[in-house]
């Protein structure tokens, strides 16, 4: 069984196209929970950002959505051995999700490749490619389910993540937290997490570097994620 083990849930994803990542790991320590109270989570996969997020306040009421049957297999399972079995998931595609409560935060470690050769998987080109989730979907997904002062929080390769604040500007939001991430010190930025808000703010930059020189994972990740590993 195919399984990541975290201090207090683990992830079983024998199903899944898109197995636990240091990127999934990393963006769900670093989200702002500030004022958040009914969060949505797009594209929740294995389940891994919801678990991350109810670990760290599970007080607030969280809903999930993944189109991908084999995926919400694991995401069920996953929430259902876990500390909170409250998380709402929904499997259904975001276009089609309704909701009569409005979100505060919403979450989404997105599909992110648009013109790239695919492969033969299938259900790993639906998790990788943004055909059945645009940027612009995503956008005016946000808009029509969030709060007034609402904010998506976004982790994406770095040319996607600037294409996708560009597009996110154009519709009136705006960029209130980046974080540029290395791998290592001598590589340059390849992911960036970041939160659009409607509500204008001043930007808050920071920068973040997985692994060190000796190739050892750095004291800032270390420091933002020793929560969750279980040998950290």
């Amino acid at each position: 069984m195919a399984s990541f083990a975290f201090k207090q849930f683990k992830i079983d994803q024998n199903h899944a196209a898109m197995k636990v990542s240091t990127d999934g790991i990393m963006f769900g320590a670093w989200l702002s929970l500030d004022n958040a109270k009914n969060v949505l989570d797009i594209g929740a996969g294995t389940g891994l950002l919801s678990l991350m997020v109810k670990q760290r306040l599970p007080d607030l009421t969280l809903s999930a959505i993944e189109i991908d049957e084999q995926a919400s297999k694991d995401a069920s399972h996953n929430i259902a051995c876990s500390p909170w079995p409250d998380i709402r998931l929904h499997r259904i595609a975001v276009q089609e999700f309704e909701s009569l409560d409005k979100f505060d935060l919403i979450l989404s470690n997105p599909p992110y490749f648009q013109a790239s050769l695919k492969g033969e998987n299938a259900q790993r080109n639906l998790a990788r490619h943004t055909d059945s989730l645009s940027f612009a979907d995503l956008i005016s997904s946000f808009l029509r389910l969030s709060t007034e002062c609402g904010r998506l929080a976004i982790i994406l390769p770095a040319d996607g993540a600037h294409r996708f604040i560009e597009q996110a500007q154009s519709q009136g939001l705006f960029l209130t937290r980046q974080c540029n991430v290395k791998t290592t010190p001598s590589k340059p930025v390849s992911r960036i997490m970041f939160e659009l808000s409607k509500v204008e703010q001043a930007l808050a930059t920071e920068s973040l570097c997985i692994y060190d020189g000796n190739n050892q994972y750095s004291a800032e990740y270390t420091h933002l994620c020793r929560a969750f590993y279980l040998k950290m």
